[in-house]
């Protein structure tokens, strides 16, 4: 497995003051970072891309989409402005060589209608999904599209809904991602959901039911172990944290308290704590 850690910990836009960051990610033993992309264009992170290369640090991404861009809006010129939201965030990643864009970019995020995903919901959504993935084919991104839970979106929340969407779209470059602190709210079992999921996931994100360090809660870490190892996953285990410093994430992420006491300790324990319980639920 590759081990890699969310820079969403530290802000929406990733800069060259964070390059000291960087460092000390490398030195604490991990492989790569997870790039938020927000804002800029694909000069600015050709240039992230390159410091990342060279401080030996693999790259992925991760994205969302506003009321504005929302794929599965009823008015044409929002789905198309979310379409062109994603194209734009696969080109980013291409420009660092990243490997996958991740993220809730099936639909809007905080965005609710009072009741579940339409009928026409799920048509719009699966079009501009597929023709998003024909532009993941061009750049040789994969997305890796992912669920949340039911306080933070609506249109899918659970495993077996994930699986439909992925089957829905049949597209070789749109695949979907497991993520911890929204299996822990919706799911009965986290191995259950891994296998619901099956060969459709290509990415993890690893969150503490608290956003905190990850293996201070109770999210059921040896059972989420076993369950990836039983189908021989081996991509990356990136940790997601979120903290109250950034105002606009914090807002966001509903965070309104010191979830751990440092931003090291989340990636130096956090990390420690990942790399022991991988190896020891190998079996």
């Amino acid at each position: 497995m590759k081990l890699g850690m969310n820079m969403l910990l530290w802000g929406s836009h990733i800069t060259s003051a964070h390059y000291p960051i960087f460092e000390k990610i490398k030195a604490a033993g991990f492989d790569g970072v997870e790039v938020p992309l927000f804002e800029g264009d694909v000069a600015h992170f050709t240039t992230i891309g390159k410091e990342l290369a060279r401080q030996g640090l693999g790259v992925t991404t991760v994205t969302c989409l506003g009321p504005e861009s929302n794929p599965i809006s009823p008015d044409a010129a929002v789905r198309q402005a979310g379409l062109e939201r994603i194209q734009w965030a696969l080109d980013c990643t291409a420009s660092m060589n990243g490997e996958l864009l991740a993220g809730p970019f099936h639909s809007a995020l905080g965005v609710f209608s009072g009741n579940g995903p339409t009928t026409d919901e799920l048509k719009h959504g699966v079009e501009v999904l597929r023709k998003a993935a024909d532009h993941a084919e061009k750049t040789r991104v994969r997305l890796a599209i992912e669920y949340l839970n039911r306080f933070e979106c609506y249109f899918v929340t659970t495993a077996k809904g994930m699986a439909a969407l992925v089957d829905a779209v049949n597209h070789p470059w749109f695949r979907c991602m497991y993520d911890t602190f929204h299996a822990h709210i919706e799911e009965k079992s986290q191995g259950d959901a891994i296998a619901t999921l099956g060969d459709r996931f290509i990415h993890v994100h690893l969150s503490e039911n608290d956003r905190g360090t990850p293996g201070t809660g109770q999210v059921r870490w040896e059972e989420t172990f076993k369950a990836l190892h039983a189908r021989d996953y081996d991509g990356w285990l990136t940790i997601e944290a979120f903290g109250r410093a950034l105002p606009e994430l914090a807002a966001a992420t509903k965070v309104w308290r010191d979830l751990f006491p440092t931003a090291d300790e989340v990636f130096q324990r956090g990390g420690q704590f990942i790399r022991s319980h991988w190896k020891s639920s190998r079996s």
